[in-house]
């Protein structure tokens, strides 16, 4: 991190497999720097405290809401986000499940449905539930978004 200003510094994140370099206030978020320096909208704001898991990043293989990390503590980390799965088999199984509907929500639960699948191949009904917990979905029950967890595991195992 070099100061590039009195109140600016220069972040240097690795985000979808890409360097960037962004100059920010020391205080933005990650989510903020995604959607406002690096125009990588998928991650939504919502509640601005973590509660509600729109802006689910996956950082070094773990769920991050990215509302609640600086960018400044993202550098020297692997940064995914919804732009950079690409058609994965939990994206893929959303759709099949029918598992949004006006989708703001989604990008989260697929993020955090994936970072699942990442640490885990073959994880649990009581995993999976406790994993999705954390995320909230004012539109539609979580019986399909866990449909959609549980196709995605199927698929992989093929």
């Amino acid at each position: 991190m070099t100061e590039s200003g009195p109140n600016l510094v220069i972040v240097r994140l690795r985000v979808n497999e890409e360097n960037h370099i962004a100059v920010i206030p020391p205080s933005k978020t990650l989510l903020a720097t995604l959607r406002e320096n690096l125009f990588l909208t998928g991650a939504k704001a919502g509640c601005f405290n973590g509660d509600c898991g729109a802006c689910t990043t996956i950082i070094d293989g773990m769920p991050m809401k990215s509302c609640l990390m600086l960018a400044v503590e993202a550098q020297g980390k692997e940064i995914i986000t919804i732009e950079g799965l690409k058609n994965s088999p939990l994206q893929e199984a959303f759709i099949e499940e029918f598992a949004f509907q006006c989708g703001y929500c989604t990008p989260g639960f697929i993020m955090n449905g994936h970072a699942l699948l990442l640490n885990e191949a073959n994880p649990s009904k009581v995993k999976i539930k406790e994993w999705l917990e954390s995320n909230i979905c004012r539109c539609t029950s979580y019986e399909e978004i866990e449909a959609a967890v549980y196709k995605a595991i199927a698929k992989q195992k093929k």
